[in-house]
């Protein structure tokens, strides 16, 4: 198609999400868990919203929708679906039920409209569920996600506490997907965007397959590797260290950090983090570790052996849990 979706709109993905620490502020005045049900609330927020639905079931109900950070339709429609269904999975949940959140210009062509909610419709059928409506309302710059609901078994959720010293921490997926698409070239950027439509749904099942299943789980998304690790080391009462050079990177993600290149959500990464992240690394792989992410991995800690065993079928083991006030420590 002719029509250039980032030519709509100012920023794109989740570089547009609100910095975590004026969130973590509203959300601490939000938070009143009265409901005996509500197995997962605001106090503390995890990456979904946790019902019980009465013996073995509960609810799992997220949302997630940003303006395009990418060109083409179909890629934008399928990047925004396997983002939404990933705070699904990172809960170890499945994928039921998806309504579309839309805002799109009147003048939008509605042969790119359809082309993104086709795209997302296949992504959320390929993840188990189905789109089941939704809503659309007029806006200058397009917007689009999903609300995505998900089941799973009260006494096997998956949250950020609960990592334990002496834990492995892996990772899915590449990251630097903010960077990448801000000013690498065109054959890094399709390379980005391949990984970013592929559904985290294969590595939750892979995780729900060990032994014991994962201590703590959360998906990289807008806060970046480093700012997500950062919630998991505050949840579980522990330290984070991560293995700046064990990191895997996207392709033409280091040569575009190296050349400056910087989201909007770099600097809200940064203050979010704040004194929590202790860096001795260099500039440019800090910068991808606080690079905001939009459709990243599973983010896991897991015992060592598991890891070895993660790491065999293509995950990457990027850190381990120390004991120490919670934070990041980023060599």
């Amino acid at each position: 198609m002719t029509v250039r979706l980032t030519e709509w709109t100012s920023c794109g993905g989740c570089a547009a999400k609100w910095g975590g620490a004026p969130l973590a502020a509203l959300v601490g005045q939000l938070a009143e868990d009265t409901d005996p049900d509500l197995l997962v609330g605001l106090a503390p927020f995890d990456d979904a919203a946790v019902l019980k639905l009465g013996p073995g079931v509960a609810l799992v109900s997220t949302t997630d929708f940003f303006p395009p950070l990418v060109d083409e339709p179909e890629d934008f429609g399928a990047i925004a679906a396997a983002n939404a269904c990933s705070d699904v999975f990172a809960m170890g949940g499945r994928v039921v039920l998806a309504l579309n959140i839309s805002a799109f210009p009147e003048q939008m062509p509605v042969e790119v409209v359809e082309a993104i909610l086709g795209a997302a419709a296949r992504v959320v059928a390929e993840a188990g569920g189905t789109v089941a409506g939704g809503h659309t309302i007029r806006s200058a710059e397009p917007i689009f996600g999903l609300a995505v609901q998900g089941l799973v078994d009260p006494d096997r959720i998956w949250t950020k506490g609960g990592a334990r010293r002496g834990d492995q921490l892996v990772l899915s997926k590449p990251i630097g997907s903010g960077i990448v698409l801000a000013g690498a070239s065109d054959v890094a950027k399709a390379e980005a965007i391949a990984v970013m439509r592929t559904l985290n749904r294969r590595a939750a099942e892979r995780l729900s397959a060990l032994p014991c299943g994962p201590a703590a789980v959360t998906d990289v998304t807008g806060f970046g590797l480093a700012g997500h690790a950062w919630e998991l080391a505050e949840r579980s009462a522990v330290a984070v260290r991560l293995d700046a050079t064990a990191i895997p990177i996207y392709p033409g993600a280091l040569e575009a950090a190296a050349s400056g290149v910087r989201t909007g959500g770099d600097a809200r990464n940064r203050t979010y983090l704040g004194d929590a992240l202790a860096s001795r690394t260099s500039e440019d792989l800090e910068a991808l570790a606080i690079d905001p992410q939009t459709s990243g991995g599973l983010l896991a800690s897991v015992d060592a052996d598991d890891a070895a065993a993660l790491v065999a079928e293509g995950w990457w083991r990027v850190g381990e849990v120390v004991d120490g006030r919670p934070r990041v420590e980023l060599l």
